[in-house]
């Protein structure tokens, strides 16, 4: 069997031990490695040339990039992933108890279990590279970190930077972890072995203590102190998840009886909170994201078409989306970009939009202004059509309007190339209806971003009738480069996420109709999971295009859609939300902020309703989720999405459902189909045929089947 641990002995008495593990790109840790680690380690006792010891990885870009997550998936019971924590702190405690100097050399990817090892070596110097990322992102996964990181990373770094790191899972650059202490040194990748040989040489021990802030020295210091710490990161931690999220409180546990008590009993936690952990439904929901979306990036979107290069891009419309649209292609997919626009006006807006957001990275020193400046000019401008011949993808983001898109088609079916792929990013105009000014359809395809679009991770991928599977393949592999995460829907009004997204909304404003206060409709989806609550999301997206949506979704897909007439009110009183000021929140004057968020009263006189007794929040939520289920399983009934998984993906990327459910469909296999048509039906009783349910969920009630195996 190939070994993934070799250890080769320098002359002057240090030794390295390189990590690569056969066959994979990335270094991840996997239980059966345990076993080779302690013979190497006993090896390196026995030796007594040995000096000191370098740890470092045989791959180009990565160190070690965390454990590998489908050891946890075999995990039976709590007991399995409690044995697994706790052989991870038997290999490291042994590590960390050799009498010679270790020192982990750290080029790419540490994160994870990767930083754990690093923790329990005595020195860590990384390289400068912008590939060198460290973090315990653990939380992301409904985890803790489970190698001892909850209980060496505060004692190196601070508590108050380590809970940091761990309740958020951010990943920290180079000279932060140098900063934070985290890192000893830094130092260009080719001298990196060579620097970590000498620190092992040199045979220092402990580490500099790392410079804190007055007020963390105080906290940090005394036992009173750290219960502010602990009791502070508490509250933050159930505003921000509304107690949705097991992992969080778990972790600052970990923290404040380790501190207390030591260790070792410290170590007996965590192993005992990272089980419970595994074994839990949220963890498990946001594991099936993970593998999800691993496994979406190895697919071309066409069953056996291969993605043409794109080696230039052609935007038209410079406004908020286009604006958007161009900055991720310039910026993150490093392809050339020409906005097109009918005014200067529109021009200059795109171009200043994608500037403030490099800039943002300038001034926090994650690029220079050199490296903002080459970005920035890779996007072009133009009034005409100058410069698009050579253009692979032309996306269009100009106004929703029928007649306006053909006109683009032609423009470009006349200025551009014979494979120039036509993209569009409309939020609800069938793709067919656009094709159908074009003589080359099969390059005409959707490509439906969400706002703001360096923001919101989900692009849908709209293939209708005619798209050749080559155009597919071309615009997901275009999506990837842009950061997003595509999935392929075909064609039809709202395609996926508005159309389940509408009904969710419909049914907001319904209850809002009813008596519902803006507050309490709003608070009652924020602690469901959701990141905003329908009103404040419709004040964001703007009502005014709600509006315009709700009748195409009506038209298309029938009485259901069907908008409350008294939304009518609103733009008569010039209301569109956040955009003008004016909406069901109060705004403040542009370059004031608001101390917090209040609902504009007179919108309840506009609407000619008085806000009456609070309902349930349950009731609440769930009277607006389950349309967005229902109509989640049509869409998939009827081959608008290809699978539940795509289905699941796409709500949670697209409109934040709560990741913690892991989507509609594996929050339908939670309830079980069976209860949620009984949920249904009990509505539609009360508030007519807009809550039927569709067909594959009766079905499914029938034959008590799941979506997931």
């Amino acid at each position: 069997m190939e070994k993934t641990f070799n250890l080769t002995r320098r002359e002057d008495g240090i030794a390295i031990l390189t990590m690569d593990v056969p066959g994979e790109t990335m270094n991840t840790l996997k239980a059966q490695f345990g076993p080779e680690i302690t013979d190497i380690l006993n090896e390196i006792k026995a030796d007594s040339s040995i000096r000191g010891l370098v740890l470092i990885s045989g791959k180009k870009d990565s160190f070690v990039a965390g454990a590998d997550i489908s050891m946890l998936d075999a995990c039976q019971s709590a007991a399995d992933a409690k044995a697994l924590s706790k052989q991870g702190h038997l290999v490291f405690n042994e590590l960390e108890a050799l009498n010679i100097p270790v020192v982990a050399a750290i080029h790419g990817a540490c994160l994870g279990g990767g930083l754990e090892l690093a923790l329990a070596c005595h020195q860590r110097v990384c390289s400068d590279d912008n590939k060198t990322m460290l973090g315990v992102p653990e939380v992301q996964l409904g985890l803790l970190p489970g190698g001892g990181g909850t209980q060496r990373l505060p004692r190196l770094v601070g508590i108050t930077t380590a809970l940091d790191m761990m309740l958020t899972g951010k990943q920290i650059r180079p000279k932060q972890a140098l900063k934070m202490g985290l890192v000893s040194d830094v130092v260009p990748q080719t001298i990196l072995l060579q620097t970590a040989v000498e620190m092992a040489l040199a045979g220092k021990r402990t580490v500099k203590p790392v410079k804190k802030s007055l007020v963390n020295q105080v906290l940090e210091g005394t036992s009173f102190g750290r219960n502010i710490i602990f009791d502070q990161a508490a509250k933050q931690v159930e505003k921000k998840t509304q107690g949705n999220y097991p992992a969080p409180a778990k972790i600052i546990d970990c923290v404040r009886q380790g501190l207390a008590k030591g260790l070792k009993e410290g170590l007996e936690v965590e192993a005992g909170h990272f089980a419970d952990l595994v074994m839990s439904k949220e963890s498990e929901a946001l594991r099936s994201i993970f593998f999800a979306t691993t496994e979406m990036k190895k697919e071309t979107g066409a069953e056996g078409a291969t993605p043409r290069k794109v080696k230039k891009a052609v935007i038209l419309g410079g406004g908020l989306m286009g604006g958007g649209i161009a900055s991720v292609t310039t910026t993150k997919a490093k392809i050339p970009a020409r906005v097109k626009d009918i005014s200067e006006k529109g021009l200059s807006n795109a171009l200043s939009y994608a500037y403030k957001l490099l800039d943002k990275g300038v001034k926090r020193r994650h690029m220079t202004s050199a490296a903002r400046d080459n970005l920035m000019a890779l996007m072009t401008t133009t009034t005409e059509y100058k410069g698009v011949k050579d253009a692979d993808i032309v996306v269009e983001a100009v106004f929703e309007d029928l007649a306006l898109k053909h006109q683009m088609v032609k423009d470009v079916e006349r200025e551009c190339g014979e494979h120039t792929i036509f993209a569009s990013n409309t939020s609800s105009l069938p793709i067919s209806q656009i094709a159908e000014a074009a003589s080359r359809p099969e390059n005409v395809i959707g490509l439906h971003y969400f706002s703001p679009v360096e923001k919101m991770p989900l692009v849908e991928v709209i293939a209708h009738a005619k798209t050749s599977p080559e155009t597919i393949a071309t615009t997901v592999a275009f999506a990837r480069k842009q950061g997003k995460t595509p999935i392929v829907v075909q064609d039809g009004a709202g395609f996926y996420v508005n159309r389940i997204l509408a009904l969710y909304m419909n049914e907001a404003a319904q209850l809002l109709l009813e008596g519902q206060s803006v507050e309490h409709l709003d608070k009652a989806l924020v602690k469901f999971g959701f990141p905003v609550g329908p009103i404040t999301l419709l004040d964001e997206v703007g009502i005014d295009v709600g509006a315009k949506i709700a009748p195409i979704l009506e038209k298309e897909l029938g009485e259901r859609f069907k908008a409350p007439a008294a939304f009518d009110k609103l733009l008569a009183d010039d209301r569109k939300g956040r955009k003008n000021s004016k909406g069901f929140y109060q705004y403040a004057a542009a370059g004031k902020k608001t101390a917090s968020k209040k609902v504009d009263e007179t919108v309840y006189d506009v609407l000619g309703i008085k806000p009456g007794a609070e309902k349930d929040i349950k009731a609440i939520s769930d009277r607006c989720v389950v349309q967005m289920l229902n109509e989640a399983v049509r869409c998939l009934e009827e081959g608008i999405i290809a699978s539940p998984r795509d289905g699941d993906i796409g709500a949670i990327f697209g409109i934040g459902f709560p990741p913690f459910l892991g989507g509609p469909f594996h929050y339908i296999d939670t309830l079980g189909a069976a209860k949620l048509v009984d949920q249904l039906e009990s509505y539609q009783a009360q508030f007519g045929e807009r809550f039927m349910p569709c067909e594959r969920l009766k079905q499914m009630a029938a034959d008590n089947t799941r979506f997931f195996s």
